[in-house]
């Protein structure tokens, strides 16, 4: 028999998709749950469309990641901070710090987990940071850090 599952079944598929079961595992454990559901013309074609409108959310994500990207390459963020010696700070600029910086001077907001600072930034200058703004896409901004 053939479902739908609706959930991740462990050694069967994932939620969503359409696989080929026995008929006494389908009708005395898979329906009565709730775990899948007959694979009918109707069921089939709303799990199409679902798929369909999956598939361009993410489409529309990729794009819009892109183009952020491509903003975040022309753009820099410039922080103060105090300094010793031979340029080095006190302390260090932080990803929060950029993150915040960010949303300030452009009125851009990401969260602080994208931003790719190890060891955070411990000397004047500019700087480029890795800021991962979707899976697969990774821009590069520039930071600017001078002295207060």
């Amino acid at each position: 028999m053939k479902v739908i599952l609706t959930r991740d079944i462990k050694g069967q598929g994932k939620k969503g998709q359409l696989v080929e079961v026995s008929d006494g595992y389908a009708r005395n454990y898979l329906l009565p749950r709730k775990f899948a559901e007959e694979a009918t013309n109707t069921n089939i074609n709303i799990m199409n469309g679902k798929n369909d409108a999956e598939a361009y959310r993410k489409k529309v994500a990729l794009e819009e990641a892109e183009a952020q990207k491509k903003k975040m390459t022309e753009i820099e963020v410039v922080l103060t901070a105090k300094a010793g010696e031979n340029g080095k700070l006190f302390g260090s600029v932080t990803s929060k710090d950029v993150a915040e910086a960010l949303t300030m001077q452009h009125h851009i907001k990401l969260d602080k987990k994208k931003f790719v600072i190890p060891d955070g930034i411990k000397v004047l200058g500019t700087t480029t940071v890795d800021v991962k703004i979707h899976p697969g896409v990774v821009g590069k901004l520039k930071v600017v850090v001078k002295e207060q």
